[in-house]
């Protein structure tokens, strides 16, 4: 576990250390405000060597230290927190790690958010920490929709994606375009079981149907056993639910069994840009699929993926803007309500409209603590058509918010 104490810019200056020795300022730098042990602490628990890595990893901690110096910009004098911390820990994709690893962060480093958390059932293990400690949890990396319904609290909120989205913009579209005979492989836990459901419903609701739902083991390096059984059947779309490095071993398999030759077409059901870079645009080229954020869609986008990369020598994915934006809008909290009480915090953020870098007319749900934002459905470009290193993606539609996500009347959150 690494940690980084990212004193306020102007931290050497008589006011600033005057500031200090009062403890804080209040919002706007008026009244006097509160802060727990006198700093804010933000927790950066994910995939630090596995498969999700290279998507999040160590780049997302980066991402919210990028938010902590805004922040500290903006401010300057004014910043209640003349004090962040920045820590990160290493969940291994193990749910009962990531249980472990929450509750020191809460407990031992005095975290007062957690961030990012990808593989589902890590996620569900820190939200229900979360709730136990009352302690704020926003999640970037992980896609079930668990968060939002029977497992969501009132600590937690779920930031970038779901599996629903995800199953609303990519199964729904390519069922329409023709692609109406599935099979689907999926990792067999929370996430994979959870995109099963979701693709399900949204193919069946488009007119397709489904043969066999195929579970893998998760991690898993060799999928040539499931992609033969998949195409037994002889489909026109397989259906890959798999993430990050799995993912990228299963489209490598796929293109090397010669499939798409055989008329089958492969329909990817979460992709981030690292995973196009990782295996090269040609092995993607022309797939669909949903898009949270691209940093090439826009001047704001682009401007701030340009600093990314003089940070970070590579281009952010989503989950990377993800996390830059939840940090610069709880360190925005902060700074609005004059302390980091969890309860204060959970009240600003509900119903909170927003954008910024990442979200796009964005509204955190009061209700479910969803937060919802325009989303795009995307094409990976033919080789010849990129113009630059990570130039991969076209934008082809952008979907709206309250189009994209689960509508409020069909989660089954209860906040109490």
């Amino acid at each position: 576990m690494t940690s980084k104490l990212l004193a306020a810019t102007a931290v050497v200056s008589a006011s600033a250390l005057i500031l200090s020795a009062c403890g804080n300022a209040g919002p706007g730098g008026g009244e006097e405000g509160e802060l727990t042990d006198g700093k804010v602490v933000l927790a950066v628990l994910n995939d630090q060597s596995g498969v999700y890595k290279d998507l999040s990893g160590p780049n997302s901690v980066k991402a919210v230290e990028m938010a902590v110096a805004d922040y500290q910009e903006k401010y300057g004098d004014d910043a209640v927190a003349t004090e962040i911390e920045v820590t990160t820990a290493d969940h291994q994709n193990k749910p009962d790690v990531a249980n472990t690893k929450a509750q020191e962060l809460y407990d031992r480093e005095n975290a007062d958010i957690i961030l990012d958390v990808p593989t589902s059932s890590a996620a569900l293990a820190v939200a229900t920490q979360a709730a136990a400690k009352k302690k704020l949890y926003v999640n970037i990396g992980a896609g079930t929709t668990e968060l939002t319904n029977d497992s969501c609290n009132s600590y937690t909120f779920h930031w970038a994606y779901d599996t629903y989205q995800l199953a609303n913009v990519t199964g729904k579209t390519v069922t329409e375009n023709g692609g109406t005979d599935w099979q689907i492989i999926y990792p067999d836990y929370a996430f994979g079981q959870d995109m099963d459901k979701s693709f399900t419903a949204a193919i069946e609701e488009a007119g397709g149907t489904i043969g066999e739902h195929i579970a893998t083991p998760f991690p898993n390096d060799n999928f040539s056993t499931f992609l033969t059984k998949a195409a037994t059947a002889e489909p026109n779309v397989i259906g890959a639910m798999q993430a990050g490095g799995d993912l990228i071993n299963l489209v490598k398999q796929f293109n090397e069994g010669g499939y798409a030759d055989q008329g089958i077409q492969l329909a990817v059901g979460l992709m981030f840009i690292t995973d196009i870079h990782s295996l090269g645009v040609e092995a993607f080229s022309g797939v669909n699929f949903a898009e949270a954020w691209y940093w090439n869609a826009d001047d704001e986008n682009r401007a701030w993926a340009d600093r990314f990369l003089e940070e970070t020598d590579t281009r952010p994915s989503f989950a990377h803007a993800a996390n830059y934006s939840a940090a610069l809008q709880y360190l925005e909290a902060v700074q609005e309500e004059g302390t980091d009480d969890a309860d204060t915090i959970v009240g600003n953020f509900e119903g909170k409209e927003i954008n910024d870098v990442f979200l796009k007319n964005g509204t955190i749900r009061a209700e479910d603590h969803r937060v919802i934002h325009d989303v795009y459905l995307a094409k990976v470009k033919a080789p010849e058509d990129v113009e630059e290193d990570w130039d991969y993606e076209e934008i082809v539609s952008t979907i709206p918010a309250e189009d994209a996500f689960m509508p409020l009347e069909e989660s089954t959150c209860d906040l109490g």
